[in-house]
């Protein structure tokens, strides 16, 4: 299984221009503000605050590069749905996410990470979308798994088995997985998903109609 060494911030990017010179194989994180991308980047990492929150949420509009045993990125989209955000900021993010999907190779794989708690929201289903569109591999990440009683995780997931029959048999969606940043469930599932994808042939880009 994936082992990570070494993990280190590399740079935000706030203009597709600023990608790193250095293209390396990608593994996306996604999700609304507040879900818990930022905790699940420090487990996934075994660091405590290699990746930090903002203090206002949904104000970080960079996408964030971290650099993992040297030979691969982690990379942290801006959150979103924040409802506070001016709706220019928002449709801003938008486009960079969009046109930052649009890039086919160096993208791997991609986690959608969804409160274990709660529906998916209106922004999360257009996330799916524009995942399936640009036909990049994900996971549906569960987060605050341990915030469930088991017997109701184990009911959620059913749900969302079902919800997402279509994504999982005939799309891109590789999986669901709880995941707790206190006992680490679902970790070394995520870390065998992103090893998988490394090894995997680039994908061509694909242009939006």
């Amino acid at each position: 299984m994936l082992k990570i060494n070494t993990a280190e911030f590399l740079q935000g990017v706030v203009d597709l221009r600023q990608l790193p010179k250095n293209e390396l194989r990608e593994t996306l994180f996604i999700g609304r503000s507040n879900v818990g991308k930022s905790s699940l980047l420090n487990k996934m990492c075994n660091r405590k605050s290699l990746a930090r929150s903002s203090v206002t949420p949904g104000k970080t509009r960079e996408i964030n590069y971290y650099i993992i045993n040297n030979s691969f990125y982690f990379v942290d989209l801006p959150g979103y749905g924040y409802a506070k955000v001016p709706e220019q900021m928002r449709a801003g993010w938008k486009k960079l996410i969009e046109d930052f999907l649009k890039r086919g190779n160096p993208i791997g794989i991609a986690m959608q990470l969804i409160d274990s708690r709660q529906e998916p929201t209106p922004l999360d289903l257009m996330m799916m979308d524009w995942l399936e569109y640009y036909e990049v591999p994900y996971l549906l990440v569960l987060t605050k798994a341990d915030k469930l009683p088991v017997s109701k995780l184990a009911k959620q997931l059913e749900v969302y088995r079902d919800r997402f029959k279509w994504n999982l048999t005939d799309g891109c969606c590789r999986g669901i997985v709880p995941f707790s940043i206190v006992s680490g469930e679902g970790r070394n599932e995520l870390l065998k998903y992103i090893e998988g994808h490394l090894k995997e042939k680039p994908r061509q880009k694909k242009e939006a109609v």
